[in-house]
């Protein structure tokens, strides 16, 4: 009991004595504070560096942090949609073989630079060949495209209605692509043979020489590098 006693006695004289040292505490002179107030002064200053650094270096790793977490559900959605394209890989395979052979079947119904006098030759012959009568058959000016160059021409003909019809399956019958635009129909006047009169816009199509296929890729590169300044 008086051990108990004595414990007490001596714990409270230990926290006097304590407390006593932080009491008249100079705070312009904490070189000379006791021993106690100079640790505790450190442990508060220590605490104060670690929140500082925590508020300043952490949570700018913070907001990245949150920022990749963000960013995680559109990952995933990539993730699936890359995986159905891999084990759907041998499908799309063959419908890009597919797609190639097409695309190949439309290059060979283009002429190139040296057929377009002979299909412009066609044109004109499949009028003729239904008794139309030209009275404007006018070549425009060439063009070109990406990957293909559009060549404009200008046809007024004259004749009968169904001849005219006949005209327009026959060009569309041609092996080379070429389509007609702007139809326009009318009654030419003092015309007693009943004939009509018919204005449209040819348009056929041939594919790029390697040539102008090169010049194309240089304005591309010029036009996105002029972009990019």
């Amino acid at each position: 009991m008086a051990t108990a006693k004595r414990m007490n006695l001596d714990l409270g004289e230990a926290l006097e004595h304590a407390a006593a040292q932080f009491r008249g505490l100079d705070m312009k002179e904490p070189g000379q504070w006791p021993l106690l107030p100079r640790i505790a002064a450190w442990v508060l200053m220590a605490l104060v560096a670690v929140a500082l650094g925590w508020v300043l270096l952490l949570s700018d790793e913070t907001d990245l942090l949150q920022a990749e977490r963000d960013r995680e559900p559109t990952l995933k959605a990539d993730y699936r949609a890359k995986l159905n394209q891999a084990v759907n890989l041998s499908e799309l395979r063959k419908q890009k073989s597919q797609v190639e052979e097409y695309v190949t079947q439309l290059e060979k119904q283009l002429p190139g630079k040296a057929e377009m006098d002979a299909l412009l030759s066609d044109i004109n012959q499949a009028g003729l060949g239904r008794g139309l009568q030209f009275e404007l058959f006018r070549p425009g000016q060439v063009v070109v495209k990406d990957y293909y160059a559009e060549l404009p021409i200008s046809i007024r003909v004259s004749g009968r209605y169904h001849d005219m019809g006949a005209f327009a399956a026959d060009v569309a019958n041609l092996s080379r692509i070429v389509t007609l635009h702007d139809l326009s129909i009318s009654t030419p006047q003092r015309d007693a043979a009943g004939n009509l009169a018919m204005e449209a816009t040819a348009r056929t199509y041939r594919y790029l020489d390697p040539l102008e296929i090169e010049e194309q890729r240089k304005a591309r590169a010029a036009a996105k590098a002029g972009a990019k300044k």
